[in-house]
C-alpha cells in the first residue's frame, strides 16, 4: 500500500500542472482581461486608473497616442501608461514565464495579491472559507444521513407503495436544480410573496457578537435553515438511487442466500454482509460529491442567499478576471479533490480488505 500511496502522490505533481496549464491557456487569453478592466473603467466611467497603478503616472501624460493597441478600447490612451499596467498585472512577460513564476509560487502556496482588491488572496480565502465549510460539511452530513437509510428502505421494499412514492419525490429533487428550489424557498418563506421567516442574507445575525452562546446556534441554524434545505432537496437524490441500486444487486448474490440459510435474520444480513459490499460504490463517489457541496455545489446558492463564501468569490473572480483568485481558488480545489480521491482509495482497503490497489496498474 506505501508503493501505491507514493506513485499516487508523484501523479498529483503532472496533473496538477496539466489542470493549472489548461486553464491557464483557457482564461489568461480571454478576452476582457484585467488591463481591459481597468482600460474600461477609464473609458466608461471617465475615472483615472492612478489608484490601480502602483507606480502612479498621468493618463494622458501629454505623449503621442497610439491607435493600434491590441486592447480593445485603448485607443486614444497614452502607450505608457498601458505599459504601467501590463507591468502591474505581470503581462509585460512572455507567457510561459508568467505560467512558471505562478507554479513556483504556488508550491510554495504563495498566491500572491488580488489585482482588485488589494488584499493577500489567501487572506480573502480565509475570510470566506467559514461560509462554505458550513455548507459543505452540513450538505453532506445531511445528504448522507437522509439518502443512505432511504435508500436502503426502499432497497428492502422495493416495489412497495412506499418506494414508489419516494421514488416520486427523489425524481422530482434530482430534476428541479437546488437554485430553483431557493428562489422557491426564498418567495415562500423569506419574506418574497408569503411569509418572511428566514433572513435572506448572510451566514449570522448583524448581534452575533452580543448572543449568548445557544442563541448564537440558534441563530446560525437559523440562517442556514433555507440554503441547505434547497441544497440537500437536489443533493439526495443521487445518492439514494445509486444507495438503492447497490442494495438490490448486493441481496440477490449467492452469499445473501447463504447467510439467509444458516438463519441469520434480515438485519444481520443487510448490516452485517450486505452493508460492507454495496458501500463501496456510495464511497466511490464521495471525492465528486465532497468537491460538489464545498464549491460547485453552492456557488448559485452562495449568490442567491448573498452569502459570501468560497463560490460566490470564485465566481466575481471569474466575472472581474482577478486571475490571482481564479488560480488560487481553483489550485487549490484541485489538490484538494487529489488527496480526497486518494483518500476514498484507502476508505476502499478499510472497508473491504480483499481490495490490494498495489496489484493493479494505477
Amino acid at each position: 500500500m506505501a508503493a501505491y500511496i507514493l506513485r499516487r502522490l508523484l501523479l498529483m505533481i503532472p496533473t496538477i500542472i496539466g489542470i493549472m496549464g489548461i486553464s491557464f491557456l483557457v482564461i489568461q487569453f480571454a478576452p476582457g482581461g484585467p488591463v481591459e478592466q481597468v482600460i474600461s473603467q477609464i473609458t466608461g466611467d471617465g475615472q483615472g486608473a492612478d489608484a490601480r497603478l502602483s507606480g502612479g503616472g498621468d493618463v494622458m501624460g501629454g505623449q503621442a497616442f497610439d491607435d493600434s493597441s491590441k486592447y480593445r478600447g485603448a485607443q486614444g490612451l497614452d502607450p505608457e501608461f498601458i505599459k504601467k499596467l501590463e507591468k502591474q498585472f505581470g503581462f509585460d512577460k512572455p507567457p510561459l514565464t508568467r505560467f512558471l513564476d505562478m507554479m513556483w509560487n504556488y508550491i510554495r502556496f504563495d498566491f500572491g495579491e488580488s489585482f482588485f482588491r488589494n488584499t493577500p488572496v489567501l487572506d480573502l480565502i480565509k475570510d470566506k472559507l467559514p461560509v462554505s465549510v458550513s455548507l459543505g460539511v452540513w450538505i453532506m452530513i445531511f445528504s448522507y444521513a437522509i439518502s443512505i437509510p432511504l435508500g436502503i428502505r426502499k432497497a428492502i421494499s422495493d416495489g412497495s407503495t412506499f418506494d414508489v412514492w419516494t421514488s416520486g419525490i427523489v425524481i422530482i429533487g434530482y430534476a428541479v436544480p437546488s437554485f430553483l428550489f431557493g428562489i422557491l424557498l426564498i418567495v415562500l418563506f423569506a419574506g418574497g410573496s408569503f411569509y418572511d421567516w428566514f433572513p435572506l442574507r448572510g451566514l449570522v445575525s448583524d448581534n452575533f457578537d452580543q448572543l449568548t452562546w445557544w442563541q448564537k446556534i440558534v441563530d446560525y441554524f437559523w440562517h442556514l435553515t433555507l440554503p441547505l434545505t434547497a441544497l440537500v432537496l437536489g443533493a439526495f437524490a443521487t445518492t439514494t438511487l445509486l444507495t438503492k441500486n447497490s442494495f438490490i444487486e448486493e441481496i440477490r448474490k449467492q452469499y445473501v442466500v447463504t447467510a439467509r440459510a444458516k438463519g441469520l435474520n434480515e438485519r444481520q444480513v443487510l448490516y452485517g454482509h450486505v452493508f460492507r459490499n454495496a458501500m463501496l460504490i456510495i464511497i466511490a463517489g464521495f471525492p465528486g460529491a465532497f468537491i460538489s457541496a464545498f464549491f460547485t455545489g453552492s456557488l448559485l446558492i452562495e449568490n442567491i442567499f448573498s452569502l459570501d463564501g468560497l463560490g460566490r468569490l470564485g465566481y466575481l473572480s471569474i466575472v472581474n478576471r482577478d486571475y490571482p483568485i481564479v488560480f488560487a481558488t481553483l489550485y487549490i480545489f484541485s489538490l484538494l479533490g487529489l488527496f480526497v480521491s486518494l483518500l476514498s482509495d484507502l476508505i476502499y482497503t478499510w472497508i473491504d480488505p480483499r481490495i490490494d490497489f498495489e496489484r493493479r496498474e494505477v
